[in-house]
């Protein structure tokens, strides 16, 4: 199994041209972010994951995490590691200064998050979902909560997870049963007592932070059917004094951990809330108001989740690039010298191998470009923050796609040894194959861009995002401009003349598409870059991975559009019965 080499001169390259970070550099909020900082944070976590976090993939996808006598332990090596990162301050790159964060760019926490997710997925969504916690809080949270919480979220000593589902509402947030009951004496006073079950908690359970900072939806008594009655709670492992140190342990725990297909060492916990009538929590924002928390939270997490397919198809392609350089099998097609050559050489593992490489390096242009937008819309740039609004799902579905497709593809490379757990190809191909699901299904990240995002702005957002594209690269990628035409004239069709059922049904091809064309013109947007001597290092292998995307992936999308416009009725031809069989 090959080592992990940090992608760091492609990595600057998306910084730099698709997220703009010198550009954001110029503002005063993100003064800091100055050149020679971006340099140093890029280069630092990758030499950090690569050589703390990356020797550990493998032993946590042997051991994984294990449930003991009610506590969750990791295999040896996890503590040391969640210390080092702790100490040396990578949890608090984009966190706010007033909580102890170094107020840097979005932009360059993603940059962290890939490092360390392609070092080690599964260890990983410690530190995304803590991100996410901080997020809720700092826009939700009041002013004590704030002071409380976010300094040791804010430096990684305390954790952070969210609690949404259970075995009986599933993506059906509205079906939830938990509830929460006002305290109106007593030292809780002002508190709720929270009672419930939760399936799917990531991290909900461990012993590498000193607490664990739960966010849990829950219904207040006589709450109103349905989304509208949820209210978000703030629920510690332990409790926290006023000082900030802490209390006696909070009456939760964890009650099972899921034996799952990949992301062994990432504890997905079933977690019980209220067993004996104390879980006290408090309420964050306002009632009836947690689901709109709650997607504060979760909007970030799906931008950490597309970023994750970049990550794992990072790590799927170098160690199939590893495996054709050393296997020698047969001799070239059509060569007179009839020695074996390794596998690198013969057309149909070329073509894979580029295959994953633009496909990696396109969802990493779109994760880049998405963190930017971001970023703007942090400064008050109202329509960077509503395009990267438009772009969320594209990014959470199309990147995990690839993720799953490229790892996929690195299987395949390996041939029979792919197949093989010793090779170490098949965690890749296992860990990649939760992204698609969790934080929303992909097929509801579709739906999202179908039935709201389209309409941003009275459907603005979407055609001018898609006129610009198509503007831009007509000279130079026709192709490319003719895609991003179709998908603005889909949108068209959508708004104008198809049904919901039409929209619905074809949200997946048309999102796909809308990723692709994105995902393309920010490729394109890098291979000019190169052109007028940006990252030298990469002047051979840039054009050729662009040409490549720009002539295959985009011409596969175009050819989608019959998909889109075939509308529902085929889906529904026959009953629930006769499909069932």
């Amino acid at each position: 199994m090959s080592s992990f080499t940090p992608a760091t001169q492609d990595q600057m390259l998306a910084l730099k041209v698709n997220a703009g970070i010198a550009e954001l550099a110029q503002s005063e909020r993100f003064a800091a972010a100055e050149a020679d900082m971006v340099d140093a944070i890029v280069e630092g976590i990758g030499a950090y994951s690569s050589g703390e976090w990356a020797p550990l993939n493998r032993i946590g996808d042997e051991q994984g995490a294990r449930l003991e006598d009610g506590a969750v332990r990791l295999p040896e090596g996890f503590a040391k590691a969640y210390r080092s990162y702790v100490e040396q301050g990578w949890n608090a790159i984009a966190g706010s200064p007033d909580f102890g964060g170094q107020g840097l760019p979005f932009s360059l926490a993603c940059n962290v998050l890939e490092n360390l997710g392609t070092a080690n997925m599964a260890f990983n969504l410690l530190p995304m979902l803590s991100v996410g916690a901080i997020e809720a809080i700092e826009h939700h949270g009041s002013d004590e909560q704030k002071a409380l919480y976010l300094p040791r979220l804010v430096s990684g000593e305390w954790s952070g997870t969210m609690n949404l589902t259970e075995s009986s509402a599933g993506s059906d947030v509205g079906a939830l049963r938990s509830t929460a009951v006002p305290i109106t004496d007593g030292e809780h006073a002002g508190k709720y007592r929270i009672a419930g079950q939760k399936i799917f908690i990531t991290w909900g359970e461990h012993d590498l932070s000193e607490n664990i900072i739960h966010l849990v939806l829950a219904r207040l008594p006589d709450a109103p059917e349905g989304t509208r009655g949820i209210s978000l709670f703030i629920v510690p492992k332990y409790h926290v004094n006023a000082d900030g140190s802490l209390g006696a342990r909070n009456d939760l725990r964890c009650v099972s951990l899921e034996h799952k297909l990949g992301i062994h060492a990432s504890p997905t916990c079933v977690m019980a809330y209220g067993d004996n009538g104390e879980c006290i929590g408090e309420l964050i924002g306002q009632e009836s108001r947690g689901l709109m928390a709650m997607f504060t939270m979760m909007n970030n997490a799906r931008i950490s989740v597309g970023n994750q397919g970049v990550q794992i198809g990072e790590r799927a392609m170098q160690q199939a690039l590893s495996y054709a350089q050393d296997r020698v099998q047969s001799a070239r097609a059509g060569s007179p010298d009839k020695s074996p050559v390794a596998i690198i050489e013969h057309p149909d593992v070329r073509r894979m191998l580029l295959r994953m490489k633009a496909l990696t390096e396109g969802a990493r242009a779109l994760l880049y470009y998405t963190a930017g937008l971001v970023d703007r819309g942090t400064l008050s740039d109202e329509a960077a923050g509503r395009r990267a609004d438009v772009l969320v799902p594209m990014l959470k579905a199309w990147g995990t796609d690839i993720g799953c497709e490229v790892t996929s593809i690195g299987v395949q490379i390996h041939g029979g040894m792919g197949f093989i757990e010793e090779t170490g190809a098949a965690q890749h191909y296992r860990d990649a194959r939760i992204a698609p699901i969790y934080e929303g299904t992909n097929g509801i990240q579709a739906a999202d861009l179908v039935t709201r995002k389209l309409g941003l702005s009275g459907g603005a957002d979407y055609s001018e995002l898609m006129a610009e594209l198509a503007r831009d690269t007509a000279a130079d990628a026709p192709g490319l401009s003719a895609l991003a035409a179709t998908c603005a004239n889909l949108a068209e069709w959508m708004a104008r003349d198809a049904s919901l059922d039409d929209r619905l049904a074809a949200s997946v091809p048309f999102c796909t598409m809308s990723a692709v064309a994105v995902a393309g013109w920010q490729l394109l947007l890098q291979k000019r870059a190169v052109a007028s001597g940006e990252a030298p290092a990469l002047a051979a292998t840039k054009p050729v991975t662009t040409e490549y995307f720009l002539t295959h992936i985009v011409s596969e999308a175009a050819g989608l559009e019959a998909s889109v416009r075939a509308g529902a009725s085929l889906l529904y031809t026959l009953s629930a019965e006769q499909l069932a069989g």
